[in-house]
């Protein structure tokens, strides 16, 4: 996965260049709200960190293996928990190490 250098602006604010590649960044959609995640193996359930998440967060995935979109599409893959800084997948237990998702976290 190719690394974006995020760039976060002080509270007091920044220079008009700091604000400028922020809002460039924004416009291209660098938006720093994108993760991965591979299924545990041989669980019912994987439990994800990630700072941007909290209760009220909405999450997306996309399978990029064949596994996870059999995993997405059988229906066995649900959000079973959102808390701060963390979320749980409940998904079918089998010994597939393969099962891996792209996730956005909005809000």
């Amino acid at each position: 996965m190719t690394e974006i250098n995020y760039v976060k602006l002080p509270a007091s604010g920044g220079s008009p260049r700091e604000i400028a590649n922020v809002v460039n960044l924004l416009v291209d959609g660098k938006i720093n709200a994108a993760g991965e995640v591979t299924l545990s193996a041989s669980a019912a359930s994987t439990t994800v960190t990630d700072y941007r998440v909290g209760t009220e967060s909405v999450i997306f995935f996309t399978p990029t293996t064949a596994n996870a979109a059999a995993e997405q599409g059988g229906g066995t893959m649900f959000l079973s928990t959102r808390a701060k800084q963390s979320f749980i997948i409940t998904h079918a237990n089998n010994s597939q190490t393969d099962r891996t998702f792209i996730y956005i976290v909005i809000g």
